[in-house]
C-alpha cells in the first residue's frame, strides 16, 4: 500500500554499483555473499532466511544485468552453491 511521502523519514537516491565497485577482484563469491555485500553488510554475516530472500531478489538481477562481468567457479560440493567473481 503507497505511503505519503512526507511519512519517509529518509528519502535518498537509488544508486546501483558496477560490480567492481562491491567485489574483490581476487575473490569468489556465492550469491548469498554477494547480496549482503550489495547492502555493506559483511558477506559471512548471519541472517535471517527473509533477510536473505529480500537480499537474493535484489542480488539476483542485478548479477544478471551484470552478466558479461561475472565469471563462475562450480561449487565445492553438490549442496553447495555456486562461486561468482569478476571477469578479468
Amino acid at each position: 500500500m503507497p505511503i505519503d511521502r512526507e511519512s519517509a523519514d529518509d528519502l535518498r537516491s537509488l544508486e546501483f554499483r558496477d560490480p567492481e565497485e562491491v567485489l574483490d577482484p581476487d575473490k569468489l563469491y556465492t550469491v548469498y555473499e554477494i547480496g549482503r555485500l550489495l547492502q555493506g553488510l559483511d558477506p559471512e554475516e548471519e541472517l535471517d532466511v527473509e533477510t536473505e530472500n529480500v537480499l537474493l531478489d535484489w542480488a539476483i538481477p542485478w548479477m544478471m544485468n551484470h552478466s558479461e562481468q561475472f565469471v563462475f567457479a562450480e561449487p565445492t560440493d553438490d549442496t553447495d552453491p555456486g562461486y561468482y567473481g569478476l571477469a578479468q
